[in-house]
């Protein structure tokens, strides 16, 4: 992954694609994942999402990764948590009651180090990837979370008009790389995005529930 890249979004703070407030498709459409309370549930590519606030507000035992330490230190300071700092493998490991969260490259995960999971949550992980990048992504994912099953936000949108990320990813990408290994549930579509990406594209934001085939 670009971590300059990245890096210089969080210095430069153009971190659009961070909400302001918890995600209301999460808040809504959780429970299809029919999740009991303190089961495990990973956010790639967290950031400082608020979701993480909601998500163990309610129960549930958060595991993340994320490329920028400064982000996942304003994900902590926002929580009010003093976390356990400490180094495992490739990554700095950020730990605290029902959460743990590594500060390093996805594609050094492994399921070792992860663990066993019960469900993923997709906020802004497979749109901030390029295609080429978003094929490895997938294949990497399956492979450290024995195809747990997803909740998985997404946008849909003339790709031409702007370059990403985020990136268009629309249902049917969706279906290429995940029909082999899930049912796929289309659970809203139809969501215009206010100003539009970037306020450049009119967007659909699309939410599907991937469950084991």
């Amino acid at each position: 992954m670009d971590l300059d890249f990245w890096n210089e979004r969080w210095e430069k703070e153009e971190i659009a694609f961070h909400m302001k407030k918890v995600n209301p498709m999460l808040i809504k459409y959780f429970h299809k994942l029919n999740l009991a309370q303190k089961k495990r549930i990973f956010l790639p590519l967290c950031g400082k999402t608020l979701d993480i606030a909601w998500l163990l507000s309610k129960g549930y035992s958060i595991v993340g990764i994320e490329l920028n330490k400064d982000a996942i230190d304003a994900l902590f300071h926002e929580l009010n948590i003093t976390p356990l700092i400490s180094k495992e493998n490739d990554f700095v490991k950020y730990s605290a009651k029902n959460i743990d969260i590594y500060v390093g490259d996805f594609f050094k995960m492994s399921a070792e180090i992860l663990k066993p999971i019960d469900a993923i949550y997709d906020r802004a992980a497979l749109v901030a990837l390029p295609l080429e990048m978003r094929i490895e992504y997938v294949s990497h994912l399956l492979n450290i979370t024995n195809v747990a099953p997803q909740l998985l936000i997404s946008y849909d949108y003339e790709q031409n008009i702007m370059s990403g990320p985020p990136f268009s990813v629309p249902l049917s990408e969706i279906e290429h790389h995940y029909s082999d290994y899930y049912e796929i549930k289309l659970l809203d579509e139809n969501i215009d995005i206010p100003s539009g990406l970037k306020r450049k594209s009119q967007a659909i934001e699309t939410v599907c529930i991937l469950h084991n085939s």
